[in-house]
């Protein structure tokens, strides 16, 4: 595993990963605005992978689909019954689903990333994927309550009904901060967070193995044994982890929508 090299140095001590790790060498377009890294490599393998095996799965549909079919279409209807549907209803949720089902598995896909071997980082670990998709669940739940109470959209979120007037000296600051500005802050932040700390804990096991296996030797082995042991079983809870985190973004994207196209506004 190619991170794992950078975890020790040639003074044969261990040394766990760091957040150097997040900012690779650039190899290809050095100086430019356009830089492409090994983070950035990953993402375009995963859109790659992604866009390749929904083209494969869809370019043939039968109304009796096969297995690839079926597998493509439980995504897809994870989505749109669990989330869209269940939260917005039928028609909103035609609307929306599109931008639903890209940000779940764009984010699925470059979480995934950082469990496979050669790859080794998720490509959300960095905070350029969760801010830009934070921006587009912010702008899109903006525009859906715009659309749906144009001029109150605004008023009934900062002015919510029923608070007696000075009140609003209060609430008013409160609502904007929580609507406007918490929302996708911890919408990226919450992904980032997730992915980074995923990460640095893979690295940190397998480093340790390797450290125990190869350099200490002995009866440090034994220890390698439970480190190893330790970083399979993260692997696994990492994997819940990416599914979890691109659900839950996908989720909270729908449910703001939900918010500003509810009747209040």
């Amino acid at each position: 595993m190619n991170l794992l090299v950078t975890s020790s140095t040639d003074d044969g001590g261990f040394h766990a990963p760091s957040i150097d790790e997040f900012f690779p060498e650039v190899i290809f377009l050095a100086g430019t605005p356009f830089e492409i890294n090994r983070i950035i490599l990953v993402r375009f393998l995963a859109m790659a992978v992604l866009l390749l095996l929904f083209w494969l799965g869809t370019r043939k549909m039968q109304i009796v689909p096969g297995r690839f079919q079926s597998l493509i279409e439980m995504g897809l209807d994870l989505v749109r019954v669990n989330i869209a549907e269940d939260l917005l209803g039928r028609k909103d949720a035609k609307r929306f689903l599109p931008i639903l089902t890209t940000i779940f598995f764009m984010i699925l896909f470059m979480n995934l990333t950082g469990i496979i071997p050669g790859l080794n980082i998720a490509g959300t670990a960095v905070i350029g994927v969760p801010i830009v998709l934070a921006i587009v669940a912010y702008v899109t739940f903006i525009y859906a309550g715009i659309k749906k109470s144009p001029g109150k959209f605004f008023k009934n979120s900062l002015f919510p009904a029923g608070v007696p007037l000075p009140v609003y000296i209060i609430v008013t600051p409160i609502e904007f901060i929580s609507t406007f500005i918490i929302r996708p802050v911890t919408l990226s932040l919450r992904l980032l967070m997730n992915m980074m700390v995923g990460h640095l804990l893979l690295v940190l096991f397998f480093a340790a193995t390797q450290f125990f296996f190869f350099t200490a030797g002995g009866l440090w082995s034994i220890l390698g044994v439970g480190s190893l042991a330790f970083g399979l079983a993260f692997t696994l809870f990492e994997i819940l982890v990416a599914v979890l985190q691109a659900y839950v973004f996908a989720l909270l994207t729908a449910v703001y929508i939900q918010l500003a196209v509810a009747e209040e506004h």
